[in-house]
């Protein structure tokens, strides 16, 4: 113990200046006001439904069936109310004796909310932390274990229960945080006062709406220091532009590359930076490489539908390239939405006997939506209605609104860090080129995606034969004969591999490679050689089940990338002199890549 007569030292901790927090807090308190009453007023002209997601009525046939059967639900709250005395037990033992028992219920080591050494050598934090995880499995156990639930209803319960959880974690609170209170003590609270700043910032981006910053919007420039590719944007029409990339070799491949990115977000995924860019990749291999850079529609293009982006997407850029090239035969690739598109222009082209897309490549691709993952919670009669209701009005889906609907699909990693680090920390979010990416929103025309909804995730007509038609042909997936590259990833959120893996056994009548990849819908795609990252698995074999077909598939280290050039090369040995863009024969080069139309903010 210290001598009487010398004080006890004592933590640092830095006050604020009181004149500046006021001011602070005085501008606050203005900006707060103008929100709050800015959304009131939007509530009211909008006419918002107070369940727009329809998650009441899940959760009220969910509390009926389980009053029905009190069984269950009285073992489950034994069980919990047992688990939390020998949590009290184990504690209180090592708040005595000072030794640390095994925990009652141990959290992931890969969950990042508990990574700080508090939660586990802080026997208060890792009490808190510990209560937390026993109530999350105690509701996952129960919405769970609900029998007799339509499977709708029961996805529903259990994707909103998990939002529920995830909301409530410990690490999302100040007061319950060991890092935000730690940061509170060295900051005097200043860094409580910025979140407070950022989360209004957020709200006046998102006019009311909370839009959280991911990452430092000036740290990137479309067509600068990402999408930066040389090119030539050689053709426009409502809906797209088409980019000819320069070559990168004296002679190229014969048949020339064509993309079909998404039009729910931008282009640039598959051209990020040098380091990871899959355009960049394909031009130094001696590829030919053409874009397709769809525009960010507004309500002018309100009543274009799936017909039109074929006509004016895939069919017309067919056209350009031969002009450009002199080539009639292309490799197509489809990622995601773009490679739905290209399944059904496929499918039409088959009926038509034109064979001009002589290989075609999906990533990550839903051809059948019979198990459509946890985009399916959205996808009901009441939610479909009222946001072609929403839809209607506007002449399009904000690209805000789609972008929640994925972030919700990893809350942990992508609402709730951020909530942290920006809000309770106080901090600016870090330079991130996929990040970026991901906040540079898109909007969707109303007539295109209440057909595109209703028909692939409502109806899952595309899996049907002649369940849909394109521009008046019926579509029927078994008749095209276009060799196919599938390319899917194991940890997708957004098209899981084993429903893409399904899809592509409609394909019936066209020789197919699958290949998996390793993480996620985005990382599993974008994974140049060069990285060393993820793997991927390949099997010949094309068994019905999914997970026969991985439980015998070779696993290889390293990027898809090489495999899925031998393959496309496979096809087409011959060589010609380097194409430059624009300097073809009734072709002319518009502007620079990347082009306008990908620099449209929402």
């Amino acid at each position: 113990m210290p001598p009487a007569d010398r004080p006890e030292p004592q933590p640092d901790i830095v006050l604020p200046d009181p004149e500046r927090l006021g001011r602070s807090m005085a501008d606050i308190a203005a900006r707060s006001q103008r929100l709050v009453g800015d959304w009131l007023k939007r509530q009211a002209a909008e006419g918002v439904s107070f369940d727009p997601l329809n998650v009441g009525n899940a959760f009220l046939e969910m509390t009926a069936k389980l009053i029905s059967r009190p069984g269950s639900l009285i073992e489950a709250q034994f069980g919990l109310w047992r688990d939390y005395m020998l949590l009290w037990q184990t504690t209180a033992e090592r708040m005595l004796t000072g030794t640390a028992p095994d925990p009652v219920i141990a959290h992931d080591p890969k969950d990042k909310r508990f990574a700080d050494p508090a939660w586990k050598e802080n026997e208060i934090f890792d009490f808190i932390k510990q209560s937390y995880l026993l109530s999350a499995r105690y509701i996952n156990d129960v919405v769970t274990g609900v029998d007799d639930l339509d499977p709708k209803t029961a996805q529903k319960i259990d994707f909103y229960a998990r939002q529920f959880i995830n909301a409530l974690s410990p690490s999302n609170f100040a007061l319950t945080n060991p890092e935000v209170l730690r940061r509170a003590r060295e900051t005097g609270g200043e860094n409580l006062i910025q979140g407070l700043n950022n989360l209004l910032s957020d709200l006046e981006r998102g006019r009311g709406n909370l839009h959280i910053k991911m990452t430092d919007q000036d740290a990137f420039t479309v067509g600068g220091n990402i999408a930066s590719s040389e090119g030539k944007v050689i053709y426009q029409n409502e809906l797209m532009q088409l980019i000819q990339y320069s070559p990168a070799t004296e002679s190229v491949y014969k048949r020339p590359v064509m993309i079909l990115p998404p039009w729910i977000n931008k282009f640039y995924i598959l051209d990020l930076r040098p380091k990871n860019s899959l355009v960049r990749y394909l031009v130094n291999q001696g590829h030919t490489v053409f874009m397709v850079s769809w525009v960010n529609p507004d309500e002018s293009l309100a009543e274009k539908n799936f017909d039109d982006y074929m006509a004016e997407g895939p069919l017309a850029a067919l056209e350009i390239i031969e002009k450009a090239t002199g080539s009639k035969e292309v490799n197509a690739i489809g990622y995601c939405l773009g490679g739905t598109l290209l399944a059904a222009t496929l499918g039409y082209m088959a009926a038509r006997n034109d064979e001009r897309i002589t290989s075609a490549t999906f990533f990550v691709t839903l051809t059948d939506f019979t198990d459509a993952g946890e985009l399916g919670v959205f996808i009901d009669e009441e939610q479909l209605s009222q946001l072609e209701e929403k839809m209607n009005k506007r002449g399009y889906l904000e690209g805000s609104e789609m972008a929640t609907t994925f972030n919700m699909l990893r809350a942990n990693d992508l609402i709730w860090s951020f909530v942290v680090n920006n809000y309770l920390m106080g901090k600016e979010p870090f330079p991130f080129d996929l990040l970026y990416w991901n906040g540079d929103a898109t909007r969707m025309p109303a007539a295109m995606h209440s057909f595109y909804l209703r028909n692939m995730y409502q109806k899952n007509l595309l899996a049907q034969p002649r369940g849909i038609s394109m521009k008046g042909v019926p579509v029927d997936l078994s008749k095209i004969k276009t060799p196919l590259y599938f390319l899917s990833c194991r940890e997708d959120h957004i098209a899981p591999w084993t429903s893409t893996y399904k899809g592509m056994k409609n394909f019936t009548g066209a020789p197919v490679r699958f290949v998996l990849a390793a993480s996620g819908h985005i990382a599993g795609v974008v994974n140049p050689p060069e990285g060393g990252k993820y793997n991927h698995f390949v099997n010949k074999d094309l068994p019905a089940d999914p997970e026969a077909w991985f439980e015998n598939a070779t696993e290889v280290a390293g990027s898809w990338w090489p495999d899925w050039n031998r393959w496309v090369t496979g096809f087409d040995a011959e060589k010609l002199p380097a194409r430059v863009p624009g300097k073809a024969k009734g072709v002319k080069a518009l502007e620079e890549a990347p082009g306008s139309y990908v620099k449209i903010k929402v």
